[in-house]
């Protein structure tokens, strides 16, 4: 894998993704464009699997999903579904990627990738680099389920947190690995294209504008923190993997406090250890923990 967008041919690669990010809010690097080989994809799949059943109990299988009856916790369900009366949550979330497995943190700092995040959040204020940084790394396990997030598809922004007007800089940005393939049946995100130039959550009937993000197994979902998305249900057998590195502006706050959770971790085991440490934050002035600012003294 390449460590860096190191010549024009490269640049001029992604410039279709570039519009299409864009006009858009949303577009799709398959796996010969962001150089992810199926081994690695194999890797992250398989530890995520082995995460599941871990935290869960259930054993669990791509071809049939849990291999178990599952039950919530108390609240659990809710985190999913609103609606009383809905059914079960057929998804769960596994959180901490980052710790599990090298091959996500391999995912974090693909370099096409990272060009494009860096390209929707742009420098610092006053040019103090790259003003992108990683907010969390989770994956959404969903199996089949009818219901899904409901008629409205669980459509909103990521960085809907964030007070407007948000203008055209992008706050977060999301980049979905898919670990299956991504078609509309199998339970696909959901985006209304175009829909981060409205700078606003979505409005009634915003579902009916909604389409799939169709890819490949192995492709990269990127798109624009204002940009609608939700997901599909998913109506065939199996589960629908993927791997969510999610990025923010060095202004706001992440999801996980990496600094610290990852500070013990094998966070160099990647391939590009200076950038995963510009994107955890490590040499970062705030938020700061002591004293930094020099001070005077009195004179001798």
């Amino acid at each position: 894998m390449n460590q860096k967008i190191s010549n024009d041919t490269e640049l001029l690669e992604l410039e279709k993704y570039i519009e299409e990010l864009e006009t858009n809010g949303l577009t799709i690097l398959p796996p010969d464009v962001t150089g992810v080989a199926p081994e690695l994809v194999d890797r992250a799949a398989s530890a995520l699997l082995n995460r599941f059943t871990e935290l869960t109990g259930c054993p669990i299988s791509l071809a049939q999903g849990p291999l178990k009856a599952l039950e919530w916790p108390d609240g659990g369900r809710a985190r999913f579904v609103a609606a009383e009366n809905a059914p079960d949550p057929t998804q769960a979330l596994i959180q901490q990627l980052l710790q599990i497995d090298r091959s996500f943190r391999d995912l974090a700092v693909n370099p096409k990738v990272d060009f494009l995040v860096d390209h929707m959040m742009g420098p610092q204020t006053r040019g103090q680099g790259s003003a992108r940084r990683l907010s969390s790394a989770n994956s959404f396990i969903k199996w089949r389920g009818e219901f899904g997030y409901g008629p409205d598809l669980g459509l909103h922004p990521d960085q809907g947190a964030n007070p407007l007007p948000w203008g055209d800089t992008a706050l977060t940005a999301n980049v979905t690995w898919a670990l299956t393939d991504y078609t509309h049946e199998a339970g696909a995100l959901a985006y209304v294209p175009g829909s981060h130039k409205r700078n606003s959550w979505p409005t009634p009937g915003a579902a009916e504008e909604a389409v799939a993000a169709e890819a490949p197994r192995g492709s990269a979902i990127v798109f624009h923190g204002a940009t609608w998305h939700g997901a599909f249900p998913k109506q065939t057998p199996g589960l629908r993997l993927n791997a969510v590195a999610y990025y923010r502006h060095i202004s706001v706050l992440p999801q996980e406090n990496l600094r610290v959770t990852m500070a013990d971790q094998p966070w160099e085991d990647c391939d590009n250890p200076e950038l995963m440490r510009e994107l955890l934050g490590f040499d970062d002035p705030f938020p700061y923990s002591e004293q930094g600012f020099p001070l005077p003294r009195v004179a001798s």
